[in-house]
This record gives structure tokens, sequence and C-alpha cells, in this order.
């Protein structure tokens, strides 16, 4: 008797659990999404980009408080486009890939400001230091496909990002851009 007790409670929790988030998750379209970074070395831009990150989305604008965002992003995809600069981002001073093979972002809260603008609370995770940011996003329609743009400032070396003799801010500017255009489908009408 207690077996069917304990099975019908599990049950009873997982639905209620179901209900409470959104109906559908949405998909992320790799080939029409982009994460590009900027940093400044001795005040010339320079720009990189990722090849390879994901997200797990369950956004229903109905339900923001049930809405979840999960993004990472493979830290030894990294490139600038130079050999010798891409060899270097791996390593541990830059982002130390063979310990930490992904940057997270965990969203906490997401609050509409109207006109298909966002604001994203969560936790970014880089070389294992996790910090809470707020990342403005807008969304724009178009078909089946809901385009997600934004960007964020990071300090580097918050997340020690160009740690030992890179710490020096009069070589590579603490401040980075990073964007992004994520292109997802699934998402409900705004």
């Amino acid at each position: 008797m207690q077996k069917t007790t304990f099975f019908s409670g599990l049950a009873l929790a997982s639905t209620l659990l179901l209900a409470a988030l959104p109906a559908q998750a949405q998909q992320l379209v790799a080939a029409q999404s982009s994460v590009e970074f900027t940093a400044k070395q001795m005040g010339v831009p320079l720009q990189g980009h990722f090849k390879k990150f994901d997200a797990q989305v369950a956004f229903d604008p109905a339900q923001l408080a049930a809405s979840r965002i999960r993004f990472t992003v493979d830290t030894g995809s990294a490139t600038m486009g130079a050999r010798e600069t891409d060899a270097e981002l791996p390593k541990a001073p830059w982002f130390n890939v063979p310990q930490f093979p992904q940057a997270t972002f965990e969203s906490s809260a997401i609050k509409a400001l109207g006109g298909g603008k966002f604001d994203v609370a969560g936790k970014l995770t880089i070389k294992g230091s996790a910090v809470n940011v707020s990342v403005p996003v807008t969304l724009v329609q178009s078909g089946a496909t809901t385009t997600a743009t934004g960007s964020l400032p990071i300090k580097r070396l918050a997340f020690k990002i160009g740690d030992g003799e890179w710490a020096d801010t009069s070589m590579v500017a603490d401040e980075v851009q990073v964007k992004f255009k994520l292109a997802l489908t699934g998402v409900g009408k705004l």
C-alpha cells in the first residue's frame, strides 16, 4: 500500500511540475544564430565569435514566471580569425578549456518591458566564476522563427579571462562586449 501511495504522490508531483512549465520548449536554429565578442587590445577593437553553442529554452510570453533559458557556449570554439591568437584562447590564462570547457547562462527571472523587449536576469558562469547579470533582449517574429538579439558588456577579469600577465588592462581592456542573435522555432505569439 505504501508503494502505491508513493508512486501516486510522485505522479501527482510530476503532473503539477509539468503544468507549471510552459507547454512547449523552443528549438535553436544554429545556422541562423551567432555569438560574437569584441575586445580591445591597445585601444584597437578585435572581433571574435564562438562556433559552438546551444540553448535550452522554455519561453512563454504569457507565463514569464515559469519560463526558463539555459545557454551554453563551448569555450574551445572561440576564434578571432588569427592562428596565433586562436591557439592561445584555449590555454589557462584565457578560457582554460581543459578545466572549463563550457560557459553557461541560466535565467532566474524574465521581465517584459513592452514592444518585444525583455530583461532576462540570471547567472553567467565562465571559468568557474559566477556573476549575476541582467541581459536586455529584443524578440522579433517572422513566420515560424523568433529571433532574440542582445548584447552584454562583461568584465573579463571578473571571470579570470586573461589572467596573469594579461591582467594588465593597459594592454587588453577589461570590458568585452558580447553580442548574440538566437533564432528559435516554437515561440508563441508575442
